[in-house]
């Protein structure tokens, strides 16, 4: 059953309920001439008015969010409840002045007999049962609305004991028993008014739940990426709370690994508070372990520039006992830029990067043209493959390089692209294997200079 049909089910059957015991204690009350009866059945009432307009604005209030309403709907429940705890005030109100006016003039007591005992019993038994169904359903659904009517059948048992002690007061002959009980009625109803209208009101004004704030940080915090969170507001919509939070995260990760990190930080949350909604807004920060080479390729991506091959050192002086820093980068620009404009690409690197670190620091910046996509191709014929693929194993020959394998060979406008794959041994390191691998690759562009590219994949032997 779903979350919302449980609601309106729930609320449905509490209709029956009440009308049927505020009618019973209504009748029993004027018949005997209870005060206090009549009052427990006027409570028993509104409880009827304020179930009847749960069951409708439940009905609502799990609506999604739409054009007008961004938030959903779940402010509807906060709403009723408040008109609810209106009505109370205004029975208890009135009930308290006919008290007071009975207790001043004197009345005489009511008629005792089982009859209104029993109706009062079985009133108490069917509170009981529908204060648990709807504290039930009111802690699954997370339901203010429902809560709210919890409550009533709660203060519904006293208020029937309260009966009860009045009447058995009357039966002894204290003519005041009746009156007094119908005060202590509107008291519990003035409380409970008082109770609702607090929780209410918190809510309205989006006061955050108890704790939700600590939950939702430390759910947040245990996402791997985030580095602190800055901010956290919460704030409770029916059963929905809303989160927006500015988090810190490393400024190196590239924007698919932001947004992974604010879908894990969804996640926690959801299985923190159940039904959760983030609103996450991650801040790009600095972190302590970053190396020279990570501030640089920041500032490149920063102007959208395309580097590799960033080599940082520093240079030690005789003078100070110093150390100077030297960068050297290849910056890729367009092949048909025209020189003055890349060098001016060029010198505006240099300069975001003597900003992040200094004057003083060495930059040299190689302007090479930004291997543009290749157009499409076709695959050579399986001969040509053939050819090239003995020409690289020759290149090849007995050195550390071996095992040529997966040659492919396409045909472009552009020129002829070759693709393959090769084993050296694991304990070489990268700086040789591309040295070897790459004299490979010059070799066969000198020997076939229709060879526009050449692409190769170096792996350690099989097991």
């Amino acid at each position: 059953m779903s979350a919302q049909h449980n609601k309106t089910s729930v609320a449905a059957i509490s209709i029956f309920a009440s009308g049927g015991m505020a009618a019973a204690k209504f009748v029993v009350g004027v018949a005997i001439g209870s005060l206090a009866l009549i009052s427990e059945a006027l409570h028993s009432s509104i409880d009827l008015i304020a179930t009847i307009i749960t069951w409708a604005v439940v009905r609502v209030s799990d609506k999604p969010a739409d054009e007008e309403h961004h938030y959903g709907h779940g402010k509807l429940e906060s709403i009723s409840a408040l008109g609810v705890t209106a009505l109370l005030y205004v029975l208890a109100g009135g009930i308290l002045v006919e008290a007071y006016s009975r207790l001043r003039e004197g009345t005489p007591p009511p008629t005792i007999s089982a009859v209104p005992f029993v109706v009062l019993v079985v009133d108490i038994a069917v509170n009981l049962w529908r204060a648990r169904a709807l504290h039930r359903a009111a802690r699954e659904t997370r339901s203010q609305a429902l809560a709210a009517d919890a409550l009533h059948f709660a203060s519904d048992v006293m208020g029937s004991c309260a009966v009860i002690v009045g009447l058995v007061l009357a039966g002894l002959g204290f003519w005041w028993g009746d009156a007094a009980a119908a005060a202590a009625v509107a008291v519990m109803i003035a409380a409970l008014g008082l109770r609702m209208a607090g929780s209410t009101v918190q809510t309205l004004v989006d006061r955050a739940p108890e704790g939700a704030q600590e939950k939702a940080t430390a759910a947040i915090r245990s996402v791997a990426g985030v580095i602190e969170v800055e901010r956290l507001r919460v704030r409770m919509v029916g059963a929905t709370t809303f989160i927006d939070t500015i988090a810190k995260v490393p400024r190196t990760y590239p924007i698919d690994r932001v947004e992974e990190i604010k879908r894990k930080a969804q996640a926690a949350l959801d299985t923190a508070f159940g039904d959760a909604d983030l609103t996450f807004t991650p801040v790009p920060v600095a972190r302590n372990n970053e190396t020279v080479r990570d501030r640089i390729m920041v500032i490149a991506r920063n102007s959208s520039l395309a580097i590799h091959h960033v080599t940082v050192h520093d240079l030690g002086t005789i003078q100070d006992l110093g150390a100077k820093l030297i960068v050297s980068i290849d910056l890729e620009v367009d092949a048909g830029m025209r020189l003055d404009a890349a060098h001016d690409i060029a010198n505006t690197l240099e300069r975001n990067i003597q900003e992040e670190f200094g004057e003083d620091v060495e930059v040299d910046v190689h302007i090479e043209p930004l291997e543009p996509e290749l157009p499409f191709g076709v695959d050579a014929a399986p001969e040509r493959v053939q050819t090239i693929a003995a020409a690289l194993a020759e290149f090849a020959g007995e050195g550390e390089i071996h095992d040529i394998h997966n040659v492919r060979v396409r045909n472009t406008d552009a020129g002829e692209i070759v693709n393959f794959h090769c084993r050296a041994a694991p304990s070489m390191s990268v700086i040789r294997v591309h040295e070897q691998v790459d004299a490979i690759e010059r070799a066969l562009r000198r020997a076939f200079p229709s060879v526009k590219r050449v692409i190769s994949h170096a792996e350690p032997p099989r097991a």
